[in-house]
């Protein structure tokens, strides 16, 4: 099983959080209690999310993206785990990918319970608010998105944009269908991933610090079992003291040249491997 974090989206420009890229963001994430509670939040949530989700949904999949797919046709890789929410590793043909912290792809009602595709809700931002986009790039000299597909705008400018409502009940609010910091990923997801990590011989973390638990929890299950864990990732590791396997380097640039290296392998070499 592959569990992979923000690391494997950095060569797409999609920066991390804790990584070497994640100091280029200025403000902090947005949590969950503060989406629900406070209005103002929420607009800023959106202003910002609305200029910069197209960075996102734009990103294409880079060398780590198309490795890992690669990986999962030659058998040595099953499951792929992701903390991310950028689509990126069904984008280069992966399958078999469990969303751990759900998708920036899809928006939901927290009233009615409605699902719908981010682009649409797209189309009703853009008609709410005319010139917003324009104007957001007249003030930023250089637009930079972070992880959560937003961007840093003066408040000012936040202050004018309009936030609309649920397109089913028309009062509910909508928020995107990710796991948001201080909410919990829905228990179907972890045991889902606990089900594959238990199908698994070994797990292969790939571009995650494992600061937060909800990755971190699936390296600590498999040392109780005795499951060997590698971790690919450049830089330190909340697992770099639990006697796993590290390699501190670009997904990147490591993960094609283990691809390739299996691909010269007999395949009674790569079986006995596994």
């Amino acid at each position: 099983m592959a569990l992979t974090g923000a690391g494997m989206s950095t060569a797409s420009g999609i920066p991390d959080y804790r990584g070497p890229t994640g100091s280029q963001r200025k403000g902090s994430p947005m949590r969950y209690e503060e989406f629900l509670h406070d209005p103002e939040g929420r607009r800023r949530y959106w202003a910002r999310s609305y200029v910069g989700w197209w960075q996102i949904a734009t990103a294409r999949p880079n060398a780590a993206h198309a490795a890992v797919a690669d990986l999962q046709r030659s058998g040595a890789v099953g499951a792929v785990v992701t903390q991310n929410v950028d689509g990126l590793h069904q984008a280069a043909g992966s399958e078999r990918v469990l969303e751990l912290h759900g998708t920036l792809a899809r928006v939901v009602c927290l009233g009615c319970g409605a699902v719908v595709p981010r682009a649409q809700l797209d189309r009703r931002l853009r008609a709410a608010n005319p010139g917003f986009a324009e104007a957001a790039e007249g003030v930023a000299d250089q637009l930079r998105v972070n992880p959560d597909g937003d961007v840093d705008l003066p408040e000012d400018l936040v202050a004018s944009f309009v936030v609309v409502l649920c397109p089913v009940c028309e009062v509910g609010t909508l928020k995107p269908d990710v796991v948001y910091f201080g909410e919990p990923v829905p228990k179907d997801r972890v045991e889902r991933a606990y089900d594959l990590l238990e199908l698994a011989p070994a797990l292969l973390v790939l571009g995650s610090s494992l600061t937060v638990m909800s990755g971190y929890r699936f390296v600590r299950a498999a040392v109780r079992r005795g499951q060997p864990v590698a971790v690919v990732t450049d830089g330190a590791t909340r697992a770099d003291a639990d006697g796993v396997l590290k390699v501190a380097a670009p997904v990147q640039e490591l993960l094609p040249q283990l691809v390739s290296r299996l691909a010269s392998e007999p395949a009674d070499a790569l079986s006995a491997s596994r």
